[in-house]
Protein backbone atom coordinates (compact mmCIF):
# COMPACT_ATOMS: atom_id res chain seq x y z
CA UNK A 1 0.00 0.00 0.00
CA UNK A 2 2.70 2.73 1.06
CA UNK A 3 4.40 1.47 -2.38
CA UNK A 4 1.01 3.00 -4.24
CA UNK A 5 0.56 5.99 -2.41
CA UNK A 6 4.86 6.83 -3.40
CA UNK A 7 3.70 6.14 -7.30
CA UNK A 8 0.67 8.59 -6.97
CA UNK A 9 2.85 10.82 -5.31
CA UNK A 10 5.37 10.91 -7.56
CA UNK A 11 3.01 11.73 -10.64
CA UNK A 12 1.26 14.61 -8.83
CA UNK A 13 4.14 16.55 -9.58
CA UNK A 14 4.79 16.13 -13.42
CA UNK A 15 0.77 16.85 -13.75
CA UNK A 16 0.46 19.53 -11.86
CA UNK A 17 3.52 21.46 -14.02
CA UNK A 18 2.27 20.01 -17.11
CA UNK A 19 -1.31 21.82 -15.99
CA UNK A 20 0.05 24.78 -15.01
CA UNK A 21 2.77 25.07 -18.11
CA UNK A 22 -0.85 24.63 -20.26
CA UNK A 23 -2.87 27.36 -18.37
CA UNK A 24 0.45 29.70 -18.77
CA UNK A 25 1.13 28.50 -22.26
CA UNK A 26 -2.80 29.96 -23.43
CA UNK A 27 -2.84 33.10 -21.79
CA UNK A 28 -2.59 35.09 -24.51
CA UNK A 29 0.88 37.54 -24.27
CA UNK A 30 0.13 41.75 -24.69
CA UNK A 31 0.69 43.27 -27.85
CA UNK A 32 4.74 44.00 -28.62
CA UNK A 33 5.11 47.56 -29.26
CA UNK A 34 8.63 48.08 -30.59
CA UNK A 35 10.70 51.61 -32.41
CA UNK A 36 13.28 51.10 -34.83
CA UNK A 37 14.94 53.67 -36.66
CA UNK A 38 11.95 56.35 -35.63
CA UNK A 39 9.45 53.87 -36.87
CA UNK A 40 6.83 52.62 -34.38
CA UNK A 41 5.77 48.92 -34.88
CA UNK A 42 3.08 47.58 -33.18
CA UNK A 43 2.93 43.53 -33.41
CA UNK A 44 -0.82 41.74 -33.05
CA UNK A 45 -2.53 45.19 -31.82
CA UNK A 46 -5.72 44.02 -30.33
CA UNK A 47 -9.46 44.07 -32.37
CA UNK A 48 -10.08 46.50 -30.39
CA UNK A 49 -6.92 48.80 -31.09
CA UNK A 50 -7.97 48.87 -34.89
CA UNK A 51 -11.53 49.46 -34.13
CA UNK A 52 -10.09 52.39 -32.68
CA UNK A 53 -8.60 53.82 -35.36
CA UNK A 54 -11.24 53.02 -38.10
CA UNK A 55 -8.60 50.49 -39.88
CA UNK A 56 -11.47 48.87 -41.96
CA UNK A 57 -12.20 52.37 -43.34
CA UNK A 58 -8.70 52.94 -44.65
CA UNK A 59 -7.64 53.10 -47.98
CA UNK A 60 -6.12 49.99 -49.40
CA UNK A 61 -2.37 49.20 -51.07
CA UNK A 62 -1.92 45.76 -52.90
CA UNK A 63 2.00 45.25 -54.16
CA UNK A 64 3.77 42.19 -55.17
CA UNK A 65 7.74 41.65 -54.97
CA UNK A 66 9.50 44.54 -55.76
CA UNK A 67 12.07 47.05 -54.36
CA UNK A 68 12.14 50.75 -54.95
CA UNK A 69 12.79 53.75 -52.88
CA UNK A 70 9.44 56.08 -50.70
CA UNK A 71 9.63 59.00 -49.16
CA UNK A 72 7.17 59.61 -46.78
CA UNK A 73 5.13 62.77 -47.61
CA UNK A 74 2.80 62.77 -44.69
CA UNK A 75 3.03 60.58 -41.00
CA UNK A 76 1.97 57.07 -42.52
CA UNK A 77 0.28 54.39 -40.42
CA UNK A 78 -0.71 51.18 -41.53
CA UNK A 79 -1.98 47.72 -40.79
CA UNK A 80 -0.39 44.70 -42.93
CA UNK A 81 -3.21 42.18 -43.28
CA UNK A 82 -0.75 40.17 -45.19
CA UNK A 83 2.96 39.64 -46.86
CA UNK A 84 6.15 40.88 -45.63
CA UNK A 85 8.38 43.78 -46.30
CA UNK A 86 12.00 44.45 -45.64
CA UNK A 87 12.37 48.16 -44.79
CA UNK A 88 15.72 50.19 -44.95
CA UNK A 89 15.69 53.62 -43.65
CA UNK A 90 17.71 55.88 -45.23
CA UNK A 91 20.52 56.77 -42.56
CA UNK A 92 20.51 53.87 -40.69
CA UNK A 93 22.49 50.61 -40.93
CA UNK A 94 20.71 47.79 -41.33
CA UNK A 95 16.72 46.94 -42.12
CA UNK A 96 14.39 45.06 -40.35
CA UNK A 97 10.88 43.90 -41.82
CA UNK A 98 7.10 44.25 -41.01
CA UNK A 99 4.18 42.02 -42.22
CA UNK A 100 1.07 40.41 -41.60
CA UNK A 101 -0.68 41.83 -38.27
CA UNK A 102 1.50 44.79 -37.80
CA UNK A 103 0.57 48.02 -37.15
CA UNK A 104 2.90 50.51 -37.97
CA UNK A 105 3.91 54.29 -37.93
CA UNK A 106 6.11 56.37 -40.42
CA UNK A 107 6.81 59.72 -39.74
CA UNK A 108 6.41 62.06 -41.83
CA UNK A 109 10.16 63.27 -44.27
CA UNK A 110 11.42 59.44 -43.70
CA UNK A 111 13.21 58.37 -46.83
CA UNK A 112 13.02 54.40 -46.92
CA UNK A 113 13.72 51.48 -48.98
CA UNK A 114 10.68 49.32 -49.31
CA UNK A 115 11.84 45.85 -50.52
CA UNK A 116 8.14 43.74 -50.79
CA UNK A 117 8.87 40.20 -50.38
CA UNK A 118 5.77 38.62 -50.29
CA UNK A 119 2.92 40.21 -51.76
CA UNK A 120 1.48 42.52 -49.23
CA UNK A 121 -1.56 44.15 -48.71
CA UNK A 122 -2.33 46.54 -46.46
CA UNK A 123 -4.92 49.44 -45.18
CA UNK A 124 -3.13 52.64 -44.77
CA UNK A 125 -4.02 56.29 -43.47
CA UNK A 126 -2.30 59.53 -44.21
CA UNK A 127 -2.24 62.30 -41.57
CA UNK A 128 -3.54 65.83 -42.63
CA UNK A 129 -1.70 68.80 -41.55
CA UNK A 130 -3.33 71.43 -39.60
CA UNK A 131 -3.40 74.67 -41.57
CA UNK A 132 -4.07 77.93 -39.82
Amino acid sequence: MGRSNTYQSSLVVPLYAAAVFLIFSSIPKPPMETEIFGVKIHKNPPQSKLNQFGVSTWKTYEGQPSKFPWLFDATETMYILEGKVKVTVEGHEGSFEIGGGDLVVFPKGMKVTWDIIEPVKKHYHLEKENKD
